[in-house]
C-alpha cells in the first residue's frame, strides 16, 4: 500500500505521517516530495520545523525547479517583518492564492503540524486542512504530526480528517522503520497494512516486509473458538429425538379442529337461559333496549 501511495496511485485527500521521538518520520515525508517531484508534479513546501536548506538537501536539480519553499523556519512568528511565511498566514485563503501561481498540479506538504499546532487553535488547523482537501487547489495533502507532543483529543482530531494515516515506529535493525497504514476508502471500509521499510540516502523507499489485515477470511477452527455457546454450562440446541418431540406436542390452549367441533357443537344436557319478562318489565318486541339510555 504504501509503493502505491508514493506512485501516486491513491491520489487525493490527506496523508498523516505520525511520528514520535522513539522514530522521526521526516525522511518518510521527504521520500514523498521526492517521488511526487519524480512524477513532474509541483510541490509546495511549508517548513516549520527545518530550514529551506536541509528540506532541498537530497533532492536532485532537476526535482528543485518544481520545488517551491514557503520558509517559516527562520521566523515564524514574523517577529522580523522579513518571513517568508508566518504561522498566522496559515489559512485556506492565504495558502490558495500562493498554491495558485502554480499552473502544475500541486501537492502540499506541511513540515509540520505540531509547530502550528501549539501555536494556532486546533479547529482553526482542522478547518484549514478540510477546506484545502476539498477546495480543489491542491491534489493532495501531506503533513507530518509528532504525536507526543499533543494531547490523544488533539491527534484523533487530526487524523479524523486524514484519508490515510501512517504510524512509523522504530523498526528491529537501525535504518529499518514499521510503518503501520490505515486508509480509509469512499465506500467506507477501511484498509490496514504493517511493513517494514528502509529509507535510503536516495529518498528511494524499499519495503521489505508487509502485512495486509483487510478481508482476511476466519478459518472454521477460529470461528469455532469464538463461539459464544461453546463453554455454556447448558445445551442451547435440540436433538433430532428433542424436536421431534417438541413438533408432536399438544400445546394446553391450541384445540384442533376435531375438539373445537365437540365444544361449540349443542346436545343433550346443554345449558339453555330462559328469560320471561314480569309485569312491570317495559319490554318492547320491536325495539328491546328502549329502556336503555343509548
Amino acid at each position: 500500500m504504501l509503493s502505491d501511495l508514493l506512485q501516486g496511485n491513491d491520489a487525493g485527500g490527506f496523508v498523516l505521517i505520525e511520528d514520535s521521538v522513539k522514530h522521526c518520520g521526516r525522511d518518510l515525508l521527504w521520500s514523498f516530495i521526492s517521488a511526487t517531484l519524480n512524477r513532474d508534479e509541483a510541490v509546495h513546501a511549508f517548513c516549520f520545523d527545518v530550514s529551506e536548506k536541509e528540506l532541498r538537501h537530497g533532492l536532485k536539480q532537476s526535482q528543485i525547479q518544481r520545488l517551491q519553499v514557503h520558509n517559516a523556519f527562520a521566523d515564524p512568528l514574523g517577529w522580523n517583518d522579513h518571513s517568508d511565511f508566518t504561522v498566522d498566514q496559515f489559512s485556506d485563503e492565504k495558502i490558495t492564492r500562493l498554491v495558485r501561481q502554480t499552473s502544475q498540479p500541486v501537492t502540499l506538504v506541511i513540515d509540520s503540524l505540531s509547530w502550528i499546532l501549539r501555536h494556532l487553535s486546533p479547529v482553526i488547523v482542522c478547518k484549514t486542512i478540510q477546506q484545502l482537501k476539498n477546495g480543489g487547489a491542491v491534489r493532495a495533502v501531506i503533513g507530518l504530526l509528532h504525536t507526543d507532543m499533543h494531547q490523544q483529543g488533539i491527534v484523533g482530531s487530526i487524523r479524523h480528517l486524514a484519508t490515510t494515516v501512517i504510524s512509523v515506529a522504530p523498526g528491529q535493525k537501525s535504518g529499518d522503520a514499521k510503518v503501520k497504514i490505515i486508509k480509509r476508502l469512499k465506500s467506507g471500509k477501511v484498509m490496514q497494512e504493517d511493513e517494514l521499510i528502509t529509507v535510503k540516502e536516495d529518498l528511494t523507499v524499499t519495503i521489505q516486509n508487509k502485512q495486509s489485515h483487510h478481508g482476511s477470511k476466519k478459518t472454521d477452527s477460529e470461528e469455532q473458538e469464538r463461539d459464544p455457546t461453546a463453554n455454556l454450562t447448558f445445551n442451547l440446541r435440540l436433538s433430532d429425538t428433542e424436536r421431534e418431540a417438541k413438533e408432536n406436542l399438544s400445546l394446553p390452549f391450541v384445540f384442533s379442529q376435531q375438539k373445537q367441533k365437540a365444544l361449540l357443537q349443542s346436545g343433550p344436557g346443554s345449558g339453555r337461559i330462559l328469560y320471561e319478562p314480569d309485569a312491570y318489565d317495559d319490554y318492547d318486541e320491536e325495539d328491546p333496549d328502549d329502556d336503555l339510555d343509548v
